[in-house]
């Protein structure tokens, strides 16, 4: 089997870097492949997902926790097939909210890393009384013991998860985010158009003929990748942080050897501009020509584009990381 992915101040405040030991306009040779960066630009306009990905606010923990106890305790009933007009078939409870699989879990064996704040969020959806309807193959059902002894339903493996942001029948508000969430087709694959398939034998990144931008960078999921101009990238700052990133996920570490059609060397001093870069927030990101990137919430199937121009600052790349259609 195959296994394939915050609320903040608008504000944030200018602070000087001196990136003294990176790859990107430094003086000394950088470590192998990481950057440091202890400061974030000015945060800016991050733009909207404008897909029906939520309503942009802020993560209400204690709102969300009440959703997700009633919602986690919902049983799953009889599974259902319904059609999405982005996404294909996607796989839904017996009350009609789509279901999840998550990139960080395994399949084989089955193995759920959703836990405390995550599965507030995301409720695990019970395995006690799960069955199979039409369009469904009885034996892709399984269950898993998560980490408190409940038993989770499984599908071909994927532990099965709600989102709390789903109120409604058919909302798929799940779909893409943090880059690692997606809604289950019926056969436990993930659900972004075309019957359901996921994107096949993908590297890390690659790149894709658009017909309307060109040549352009694409994730392991055949996601479009974007830059965002209020970034920095000599020295690396960031001003994509808190809520921003819930709809623009950073792109994590991708090894130079799982890549095709990107520039690996960068037009910065040293030539060096395929590093890892290491955010003060902890998370550590690709960088292209040293240019932190990261996909959109609001592209939902491989070969869309929803994230280009968003806020006159986001845009789509090239392999040697410059924008498409920046002015």
């Amino acid at each position: 089997m195959k296994t394939s992915w915050r609320s903040a101040s608008l504000v944030v405040s200018a602070v000087a870097v001196a990136a003294l030991t990176t790859a990107c306009g430094s003086e000394t040779a950088p470590p192998a492949s990481s950057q440091n960066v202890g400061a974030t630009a000015a945060a800016g306009d991050y733009g909207s997902a404008g897909t029906g990905l939520g309503n942009g606010s802020g993560y209400d923990a204690g709102a969300a926790g009440q959703e997700s106890a009633a919602t986690q305790a919902a049983s799953a009933g009889e599974l259902s097939v319904a059609t999405n007009q982005e996404l294909g078939e996607v796989l839904t409870d017996s009350a009609g909210l789509t279901l999840y699989r998550f990139d960080k879990d395994t399949a084989d064996p089955a193995k759920s890393n959703c836990d405390g704040d995550c599965a507030t969020k995301w409720p695990p959806v019970p395995a006690d009384d799960a069955t199979a309807g039409a369009g469904i193959d009885k034996a892709l059902l399984g269950s898993v013991t998560r980490s408190d002894g409940s038993k989770q339903l499984t599908v071909d493996g994927w532990p099965v998860y709600r989102y709390v942001k789903d109120r409604n029948a058919g909302d798929v508000n799940g779909q893409g985010v943090g880059g690692t969430w997606y809604a289950l087709a019926p056969n436990g694959k993930k659900a972004q158009g075309g019957g359901g398939a996921e994107a096949a034998d993908l590297p890390g990144l690659s790149t894709r003929k658009d017909p309307k931008l060109g040549e352009i960078v694409i994730d392991k999921n055949g996601h479009t990748v974007y830059r965002f101009m209020k970034d920095s990238p000599w020295p690396m700052k960031t001003a994509c942080t808190g809520e921003c990133l819930e709809k623009w996920p950073v792109i994590e570490p991708v090894d130079a050897e799982n890549t095709e059609g990107i520039d690996l060397k960068g037009s910065g001093p040293r030539g060096q501009g395929y590093v890892v870069f290491d955010r003060p927030d902890g998370l550590k990101q690709q960088t292209i020509d040293c240019v932190p990137i990261y996909t959109f919430a609001g592209d939902k199937k491989p070969g869309d584009t929803n994230g280009q121009g968003v806020g006159g600052t986001w845009f789509a790349i090239r392999p040697d990381g410059k924008p498409v259609g920046a002015s």
